[in-house]
């Protein structure tokens, strides 16, 4: 099963889905793309609804795969899986590599003040630093260990909104360009 996939897809499942619907395993394995970059997200097997009344609902069963699941296994789930995604698009690295989990990582490298260190080294600098720490700071709050500290989907979609209108095509990598901008969707611009 496919679904058009843009943030706002995520956030619709979140928000205009009644009941609302949780994927369960965004990751980019599940992200697919058809011949005009056109990005689907794919296997709904581990989805599930959920119900708005008591919004602090915590799923016992674990669900998903290593590196991009909740700590905590809330109805925020899916937003800190798509916060590893974009940590992944943002590093050029692997979730988990052989030695170090990417959000650590990342958490590390953020507190030594220096997001050329971040960001994926095939940009060679080309890229605004102040989008890329807008970036940063955004998937870090989106994998806060906390669900309760996370924003909403609609929250990430609004937030990658503003932050990519801010950013000037002519000042970011291409490849990267793309990658973020298919990442929000044609409708967010």
């Amino acid at each position: 099963m496919y679904y058009k996939f843009h943030v706002t897809g995520l956030g619709y499942m979140h928000h205009g889905c009644k009941p609302p619907i949780v994927h369960r395993d965004v990751k980019c394995s599940n992200i697919l793309l058809n011949g005009k970059l056109q990005e689907k997200l794919a296997d709904f097997g581990l989805s599930r609804a959920f119900s708005t009344k008591g919004a602090t609902h915590v799923s016992t069963v674990i669900a998903g795969t290593p590196g991009y699941l909740d700590p905590e296994l809330t109805e925020k789930s899916d937003v800190y899986s798509f916060g590893v995604v974009l940590l992944e698009l943002i590093t050029g690295r692997a979730a988990i590599s052989t030695d170090i989990y990417i959000v650590n990582g990342v958490k590390s490298m953020v507190e030594k003040g220096s997001v050329e260190n971040i960001i994926d080294p095939r940009l060679y600098g080309d890229f605004d630093v102040n989008t890329a720490w807008k970036m940063v700071e955004l998937a870090m709050a989106y994998v806060d260990m906390s669900s309760v500290k996370r924003p909403t989907m609609n929250d990430v979609v609004m937030e990658l909104q503003i932050c990519l209108k801010g950013a000037k095509p002519n000042n970011l990598n291409h490849s990267m360009s793309l990658s973020l901008e298919s990442m929000s969707g044609p409708n967010l611009r």
